[in-house]
């Protein structure tokens, strides 16, 4: 697989991720203009429950996750307007945030990119619930955190859909100079989408600054959920060295932690 030829190409994406569209799969219409609502406060719950209503499956979605046993439910929820009712507003504008992400991270075309889509989106979904939990603690807000731990993933997903492009069916380079070169441009590409799609700023700063010393309130929120999110993924794919390490997690970074176990219906 031609490993410079990904990199200069992921990398002249990041520095104009509107040429990236192509390569970031496409969503049912009332997507876009659900983010957008979802991004503003004075959306109303009804404003919010028409939008849904739009797309049928969007509904189905929503519905089977609000009945999961996550949301412990105590009657079954058979239409978005009960959704609201258990989850008030802000966390109904989390949930969908989550549903509509998914068709993003979780569906795809191409051997790569088909491959990882899975974990890829299980590590997405996770980081966005931890980010959300930990961000009053850090002075961000939680719907915010929501948005950038599920948006820290879009490049990933573009890099994959190039590497199946450009390389055919070579297996991905295995370097660590290469997959750390990758990860950066897709961190960077990510946070350049966020900003196309008029994500609030935050949230593609966030992206940048995760895991540098003076980041801001959002950056620290999403970089402690990013982490939690990953070592929850290695320690449910049976990795002796994350279990142990999870073992030394306390107070609310284990709380948190504990909250991403895969819950069983």
């Amino acid at each position: 697989m031609p490993e410079q030829l990904i990199l200069d190409e992921l990398a002249r994406l990041a520095r104009q991720p509107e040429a990236a569209a192509e390569l970031v799969p496409r969503v049912p219409a009332v997507i876009p203009q659900l983010l957008r609502s979802l991004r503003s406060d004075a959306t109303s719950a009804g404003e919010l429950a028409r939008q849904v209503t739009q797309d049928v499956s969007l509904v189905a979605e929503v519905i089977r996750e609000v009945n999961s046993p996550y949301y412990r439910a105590t009657a079954r929820i058979a239409n978005i307007e009960g959704a609201l009712m258990l989850l008030g507003q802000n966390g109904l504008r989390m949930l969908l945030a989550r549903v509509a992400f998914r068709p993003l991270i979780g569906s795809q075309s191409g051997r790569l990119a088909r491959q990882a889509a899975p974990l890829v989106w299980s590590q997405s979904e996770k980081c966005a619930m931890a980010a959300s939990m930990a961000a009053p603690a850090c002075g961000a807000d939680p719907f915010e955190a929501t948005l950038a731990g599920l948006m820290r993933s879009v490049g990933l997903v573009v890099a994959l859909r190039l590497a199946d492009q450009l390389g055919g069916a070579a297996p991905l380079p295995q370097s660590d100079d290469f997959a750390h070169a990758l990860l950066d441009s897709a961190r960077r590409l990510s946070a350049g989408i966020a900003g196309l799609w008029e994500f609030p700023p935050g949230v593609a700063q966030a992206i940048l600054q995760a895991g540098q010393i003076e980041a801001t309130p959002l950056a620290q929120a999403l970089h402690e959920g990013d982490r939690l999110a990953k070592l929850r993924v290695l320690c449910d794919a049976g990795n002796a060295a994350a279990a142990q390490w999870a073992a030394s997690l306390s107070g609310p970074q284990a709380a948190i932690f504990e909250k991403l176990r895969p819950h069983q219906a």
